[in-house]
């Protein structure tokens, strides 16, 4: 099979672009949850690029099984911990005990989770580009 990093960056930089879209329509739920996505396929770019097998959506469990391979900054971590709760409550009202996702989100909590997607993507850039 042949190597898809640059597809994986690709998608990446697409679900970034839709999680600003979703800040300035303010579906921050969905913000939140397309910035994981940015942060979760940019990995997957960087184990794809190492003809690594990624496995799972938490970026903090794929940061940590990039260890052996690679330099992962520890101020990835900070980002990872922000985006890895956003995978399942931005889009399940199961994820809290009342109400709906929407209700969980704001503006400020949306912002975070881009700065924090962004960071993890400039990360991932720097790897696959090399």
């Amino acid at each position: 099979m042949s190597e898809r990093s640059a597809d994986w960056l690709k998608q990446a930089e697409r679900d970034f672009v839709h999680a600003s879209n979703s800040l300035k329509l303010g579906d921050f739920e969905w913000a939140c949850f397309a910035s994981q996505q940015a942060a979760e396929k940019g990995l997957k770019a960087v184990y794809e690029i190492n003809n690594l097998s990624a496995i799972g959506h938490s970026i903090i469990g794929l940061l940590k099984g990039l260890e052996e391979f690679c330099q992962v900054p520890n101020k990835l971590y900070y980002y990872a911990r922000i985006l890895s709760r956003y995978y399942i409550e931005t889009r399940y009202p199961n994820g809290f005990p009342e109400g709906s996702p929407s209700e969980y989100f704001d503006e400020n909590i949306a912002k975070e989770a881009i700065d924090a997607a962004e960071e993890i993507l400039k990360w991932c850039r720097g790897i696959v580009s090399k």
